[in-house]
């Protein structure tokens, strides 16, 4: 064995330990556990777990991402049966623990609700609406306002409303686990595609801790996107490209956020990739009509709801964290912040059509829009974490631990932030 494959084995070892007590760390890091009676499935696998509270939490994962970094290092000297075994292990730990530092998985289930079990429009109604719903004690931030999330998702989301919130919330903690799995296999099917050692790959996706704990611990839509997203990548680059740009669309069918990624491939289509140009057209054209036909007009409103969240912005944010520590204007930071974004955006456009990959642009896109943006919580980093995972470019995985180091600088959501 090489130095290197030791240093790779121990800091794997050390990222399973740590995210299993992170998965283990109990009630105290569960929101939900604080609101209406305990149902008793709110524990999760785990019970009463290892007591660990908010501030000694947030240690542990920057710690988990000290370890995270050293593993992506030594990727290429890592067995990858080992480090398979660890992804799998790991996803599985936090698939069967409650719902970590988040509400969001109650706000999806009472949508879903809302029009299954009320009759009513996700997008013209708030959870409010429906006072009876077992979910409504659950949720806070998104209480009286309209859906946010995509039609494609608000239409998947639609059975779960059938079953019982305890086996609803943990059936989309099991499809978070599997979203991120099977989106780490790709990166690492199209990464050996493309010249590159699949290992980093696939480490770089599922054992990020903000995809552990916030993605798959918090049941979060994202790791669903970036699965979809991932498959129109996969496409795009396999020569099947019209299904691969019916599912980019899907993505940001899904959740809007991942629509950073259409531009440039819609570039690729328009200098000669045709087909890739033709399943964009169709998968816009079906998720359009997929979601009149499923909620009429009032679609828009996520939209709305989304532009809203713009304008309160997060603590955690890069254009509110400079307003803060500069004493400067929050909405003349944040609108500095977007002008530059669309600058880096038209940049990257031109430096496609100059012959770029169009793959690596739309990472570099991705992750501005994780550093422009004013409301973006930590589980956001999964978004462009595939095509970071492909793009051969080193210096965009250094940005990217940058930046998940950064979502860490505060207390994150459900422990303060």
């Amino acid at each position: 064995m090489t130095v290197r494959t030791w240093v790779g084995g121990i800091a794997l070892a050390s990222l399973v330990i740590l995210g299993l007590a992170m998965a283990a760390a109990g009630p105290e890091v569960v929101p939900a556990a604080g609101l209406g009676d305990d149902p008793g499935w709110l524990r999760g696998a785990y019970g009463d777990g290892l007591g660990i509270a908010g501030g000694d939490y947030i240690q542990l994962e920057r710690a988990a991402l000290l370890a995270y970094a050293a593993v992506l290092i030594c990727a290429p000297a890592l067995p990858l049966r080992l480090l398979w075994a660890a992804i799998c292990a790991l996803l599985l730990a936090f698939a069967i623990a409650p719902p970590l530092l988040s509400l969001d998985v109650f706000s999806y289930l009472s949508y879903a609700r809302l029009d299954a079990l009320g009759g009513l429009n996700p997008y013209e109604a708030a959870p409010e609406d429906l006072p009876g719903d077992a979910a409504l004690p659950f949720v806070l931030d998104n209480r009286d306002a309209v859906s946010a999330y995509g039609p494609l998702f608000s239409l998947l989301a639609l059975p779960l409303a059938h079953l019982g919130l305890g086996t609803a919330v943990y059936a989309l903690k099991a499809l978070a686990g599997l979203s991120v799995l099977a989106t780490a296999w790709l990166a690492a099917r199209m990464a050996a595609a493309r010249g590159l050692d699949p290992r980093p790959a696939a480490a770089l996706i599922a054992l990020n801790p903000l995809v552990l704990v916030h993605v798959v611990g918090g049941a979060h839509n994202d790791a669903l996107t970036a699965l979809v997203l991932s498959l129109g990548l996969a496409g795009a680059l396999a020569a099947r490209e019209a299904a691969g740009g019916v599912a980019l669309v899907a993505a940001a069918g899904v959740k809007a956020s991942a629509a950073f990624a259409l531009p440039f491939a819609a570039l690729e289509g328009l200098l000669g990739r045709r087909r890739l140009l033709l399943g964009l057209v169709v998968g816009a054209a079906g998720v359009v009509a997929v979601a009149l036909a499923g909620f009429g007009s009032a679609v828009d409103g996520a939209l709305d709801v989304a532009g809203e969240n713009q304008e309160r912005g997060s603590r955690g944010s890069f254009p509110n964290t400079i307003a803060a520590d500069l004493g400067l204007g929050r909405d003349a930071v944040s609108d500095a912040a977007v002008a530059l974004y669309a600058a880096l955006v038209v940049g990257l456009l031109v430096w496609t059509a100059r012959g770029a990959d169009w793959v690596r642009a739309a990472a570099w896109a991705g992750l501005g829009l994780l550093i422009a943006s004013s409301y973006v919580p930590p589980w956001y980093v999964i978004l462009p974490l595939p095509l970071v995972a492909i793009a051969r470019d080193r210096a965009l995985v250094a940005c990217t631990l940058l930046v998940s180091a950064y979502f860490l600088r505060y207390q994150v959501p459900g422990l303060g932030g």
